[in-house]
This record gives C-alpha cells, sequence and structure tokens, in this order.
C-alpha cells in the first residue's frame, strides 16, 4: 500500500519540534519538513532534518499540518490552500483561527483542528519518563480532542492516524466541533484553568513573603492541590465542614459571582479577539 505523505509547516517552532520528532519516531509515512526561520532551519539541519520548500511538498502531499501561530494561520492557509490537491487535509493545532473562519478552505480539501489535552494529573505514570512528560508527547499518554472544520468525515477519520502520531502516545481522540474546542481552550483551559495555576504560584510568593519558610509553605500546597483536585474533581473523601467554611469565604472573597460569564459566547469572542490581535468583530 503506497504510503501517505505529510507535510508539516513550522517544523521549527515550539509545537513544531515536538511533531517534527514524533513523527520521525513514528514513522508510517513519508514526511517532509517546511521551515522559514533561517535560525530554525539551521537547528534542524543539525538533527539531519532536511528543510523543504512548501511549494515542492504541498501539491504532493496528502496532509499538510500547520504548525504556525494562530495569528499567521490566515495568511499561511491562504498562502497554502490553493496549492493542495483533491482530498488533502488540512490540520491546524488551534481552534481560534478556525472558530473565527480566519483559515483559508475549498471545496474539494478537508479542514480538521486537533489540540493535545496533555497527560491527565490522575494520569498512571509508572516510569521516571511518563512523570516527567508533563506536556505530552514523549512518553506520558495524553487524550486528544479533534474537529472537522470542512469536507469529507472519510478523510477526517483517515486524519486521525495522522493526529495520533503528532501527539504520541495517544490514549483517544475525542471527536467535538470546533466551537466546543474553543470552549475547551482558551475559556477551560486557559482563562480559567492556566490563570488559577498563575494565582496559586502568586499566593505562595505572598505565603513565603509572611515569613513561611519557602520549602514548607511549597510542600504544603503542592499536597493540598492534589488533595484539592482529587475531592473536587474525582469525589475521594468530602471536605471537612471547617474546610467547607474556608471554600466559601474564599470564594466570596476572590470570586466574582457573576464569573461564569466567561462562557458566554461574547466572551469567548472578546478573549479570542484579543488573542488573535483582530481589530475588527468575529464573524460566524
Amino acid at each position: 500500500m503506497k504510503k501517505k505523505q505529510i507535510t508539516l509547516i513550522g517544523a521549527g517552532g515550539k509545537m513544531g519540534t515536538r511533531i517534527t520528532a514524533n513523527l520521525i519516531k513514528n514513522g508510517g509515512f513519508i514526511t517532509h519538513f517546511c521551515e522559514s526561520s533561517a535560525n530554525k532551519k539551521e537547528e534542524l539541519a543539525t538533527k539531519g532534518i532536511q528543510v523543504r520548500e512548501v511549494s515542492e511538498v504541498v501539491p504532493d502531499s496528502d496532509f499538510i499540518i500547520l504548525a504556525t501561530p494562530d495569528t499567521v494561520l490566515g495568511p499561511v492557509s491562504a498562502q497554502v490552500v490553493p496549492m493542495m490537491k483533491p482530498d488533502a487535509v488540512l490540520i491546524t493545532l488551534d481552534p481560534a483561527a478556525a472558530y473565527a473562519n480566519l483559515l483559508a478552505d475549498r471545496d474539494e480539501i478537508t479542514s480538521v483542528v486537533a489540540h493535545p489535552c496533555h497527560p491527565s494529573v490522575f494520569g498512571k505514570h509508572l516510569t521516571e519518563e511518563e512523570h516527567a512528560d508533563f506536556f505530552g508527547g514523549i512518553a506520558a499518554k495524553q487524550d486528544v480532542v479533534a474537529a472537522k472544520y470542512s469536507g469529507k468525515d472519510s478523510l477526517y477519520e483517515q486524519s486521525k492516524e495522522v493526529i495520533r502520531s503528532m501527539y504520541a502516545p495517544v490514549e483517544t481522540v475525542h471527536t467535538i466541533t470546533v466551537k466546543q474546542m474553543a470552549i475547551l481552550e482558551p475559556t477551560l483551559a486557559e482563562v480559567i484553568t492556566c490563570m488559577i495555576g498563575t494565582v496559586l504560584n502568586e499566593s505562595l510568593e505572598e505565603t513565603v513573603k509572611k515569613g513561611v519558610p519557602e520549602e514548607a509553605a511549597k510542600a504544603m500546597l503542592y499536597g493540598h492541590i492534589q488533595i484539592a483536585l482529587a475531592v473536587a474533581l474525582k469525589g475521594t473523601n468530602p471536605f471537612s465542614d471547617a474546610c467547607m467554611v474556608a471554600i466559601e469565604y474564599g470564594k466570596e472573597a476572590i470570586i466574582k459571582e457573576d464569573w461564569k460569564r466567561v462562557f458566554d459566547d461574547e466572551a469567548l469572542d472578546h478573549v479570542l479577539k484579543e488573542m488573535l490581535h483582530l481589530d475588527h468583530a468575529i464573524q460566524r
């Protein structure tokens, strides 16, 4: 059976480097790597990776992966999509540009968005390598969310093999919509979860400023992060009555009553507009 061809554009970037390593390691495809940055081209060359021109490899490729920043996905896709052969698949890594309808598209192609969930805090990490793989794509298993932006269902299903190779090792590929993916990221993952992560770090700094030894503060915080997540998300044990009083006080002191408005369409549009540096409203 003829091997499928993949072109990875942005092979030397933050996400591109990880995907490059996985596509080489997992094999199964004829893979071409494209990169516009001179410095990153040199870095790829030191690893023995040949960098090709986009116009040279895209027309024959079955799958084209755009590992470029969200802010340039519009112009990059506008360059790439006209070169693609019929029934080729375009894979992007984040939902923002797709949700904002910034991606170039054609009736003859299929467009897919696929984003890693990253290894779960509740995952079974049995080796040191798995335990150290916080981001995923090296040793620890992770799930992936994927959505068809346009095109054929059959080609979307075929793209899952590429998606599994990009983000390997992968446990499950969850099929959702582009809007649902945008709700997951940025709203759930970044607006809320990453924000809370930074607040935890600021809380640690304030604790140390109050005179608590830093190592003692870290020990207490890291242990209670695990307990809080296990109780709140897994229901392993109930919080004590006294703890519930403290939780309610914390909510009143820190959390706005209307905080769930970040899940409204207007809030999602606002955040994505800011992330993509748009000077116009998102039209869908």
